[in-house]
């Protein structure tokens, strides 16, 4: 039985996916880099430098590593600007029915995310302190589909990985939750992948007692 449930943060609890698009598509407007949403597809679920190296390929000059970073900052900065915008509002259909529903049942639950930016989106859907354990881009050195992420948030609710269940709504982070061996609810865009046991459009799709009965 399922004893712990990892969460992806965006777009599973909440919908960033618009803000990291703008804030791309105005990095490669600057540096005159073709981009578009087909591309930017691409990058859900993985770091921000890996997601800097997909939009470089349609680049047509080289850049120095000083330049990729600089150029991976000002993207954050103009990311964490259009942050200020998110409200509790950006949380998903579901999402607050679902966790209440879990939390009611005493059900541990965690957020595993690749985003350095985790804190601030918590604090500012004010989710800052519901969940019983964070981990995040600030605390792994592996992004996904690398299972690091997954693997310290079940360490942080001392449950085994076996025990526990991911929501995602990326490919990669379905990989990272089957190398953790771990049960997966793919969502949203994820959910047409067919390696994940349990597939919904979004969380009103699902109830608390699906979830805990995967086996």
């Amino acid at each position: 039985m399922i004893k712990g449930i990892i969460f992806d943060l965006d777009g599973v609890i909440v919908s960033t996916d618009e803000y990291h698009y703008q804030g791309w598509q105005q990095l490669a407007d600057e540096e005159g880099i073709e981009f578009n949403r087909e591309i930017n597809e691409r990058l859900r679920g993985v770091s921000r430098m890996e997601s800097l190296g997909i939009l470089l390929e349609k680049a047509t000059k080289e850049y120095s590593e000083e330049e990729k970073i600089e150029m991976a900052t000002r993207k954050n900065n103009i990311y964490r600007n259009l942050l200020k915008n998110i409200t509790p509002a950006d949380i998903l259909p579901g999402v607050m029915d679902l966790l209440n529903e879990l939390k009611k049942k005493g059900i541990k639950m965690a957020i595993g995310s690749s985003s350095k930016n985790t804190p601030v989106i918590l604090e500012r859907i004010r989710m800052d302190t519901f969940f019983d354990a964070v981990a995040d881009g600030n605390d792994i050195r592996n992004s996904k589909p690398d299972p690091e992420v997954f693997l310290l948030a079940a360490t942080r609710l001392s449950i085994p990985a076996e025990e526990c269940l991911v929501v995602e709504d990326a490919e990669a982070g379905v990989s990272a939750a089957l190398n953790a061996r771990m049960k997966v609810l793919a969502v949203g865009s994820a959910s047409k992948d067919k390696r994940a046991h349990l597939r919904a459009a979004d969380l009103t799709e699902v109830t608390a007692e699906e979830l805990l009965m995967m086996n």
